[in-house]
C-alpha cells in the first residue's frame, strides 16, 4: 500500500459515529476508519472511564515495526503476541495491541493539567483485540481501533498530528 507524507494531515474523531478520519491540509478526507471509545462517552476527569473531547496531539508513537498483536502494558511489548488462548487466560485484560499513538490535550482547563489532563490519564489510540467490536462503543477511555487498521494509521501520522474529539 503507498503511503502519504504525513505532513499537513490530522485526525477527527466523532464520539457520536465511532469514527476516525484522517484529513489532509484542505480538509479533505484521505481515510475513515471505525473505532471504540468509551462506553460511558466523553468527559475528561481522571477517573471518569470516558473519552477526552477537544484539541489533542499525538504526543508519542510506540511500538513501530512490533508484530503484529504485540501486547504493550505500561507503553512496553510484553513479549506476548496476542492470541484466544492468551485471551482466555486473562478474561478481564483491557488488551493495548499493536501500536500505541499517546495522546496529548492541547486545552488548558478542559484536557490538559490538573485533573483533566489526558496524556497523565494515559489515553491512546491503540490495537484493540480481534473479539472488540468497532463502530460501538466499548473502552474505558481510549480509543481503540483493528490492529490492522491502527498499523496503517500509524504509519500515516507524525508525532504532533493534531487529533480533534468531538461528539
Amino acid at each position: 500500500m503507498a503511503r502519504m507524507n504525513a505532513a499537513g494531515v490530522h485526525v477527527d474523531i466523532d464520539l457520536g459515529q465511532q469514527t476516525l478520519v484522517v484529513l489532509d491540509a484542505g480538509d479533505h478526507e484521505l481515510r475513515r476508519y471505525l473505532v471504540s471509545t468509551a462506553t460511558k462517552g466523553g468527559g475528561e476527569f481522571e477517573g471518569s472511564n470516558q473519552t477526552p473531547r477537544g484539541r489533542h496531539r499525538i504526543r508519542a508513537k510506540i511500538g513501530a515495526d512490533a508484530p503484529r498483536g504485540t501486547v504493550f502494558k505500561g507503553r512496553r511489548p510484553t513479549g506476548e503476541i496476542y492470541s484466544p488462548e492468551l485471551a482466555e487466560a486473562a478474561p478481564r485484560r483491557d488488551w493495548i495491541l499493536t501500536r500505541i499513538l499517546w495522546l496529548c490535550g492541547e486545552e488548558v482547563g478542559v484536557n490538559r493539567l490538573g485533573a483533566m489532563d489526558t496524556m497523565r490519564r494515559y489515553i491512546y489510540i491503540h490495537g484493540a483485540a480481534d473479539t472488540a467490536v468497532m463502530g460501538k462503543p466499548g473502552s474505558i477511555g481510549c480509543i481503540r481501533m483493528t490492529s490492522d487498521d491502527v498499523i496503517d494509521l500509524f504509519d500515516r501520522v507524525v508525532v504532533g498530528t493534531k487529533v480533534n474529539i468531538h461528539e
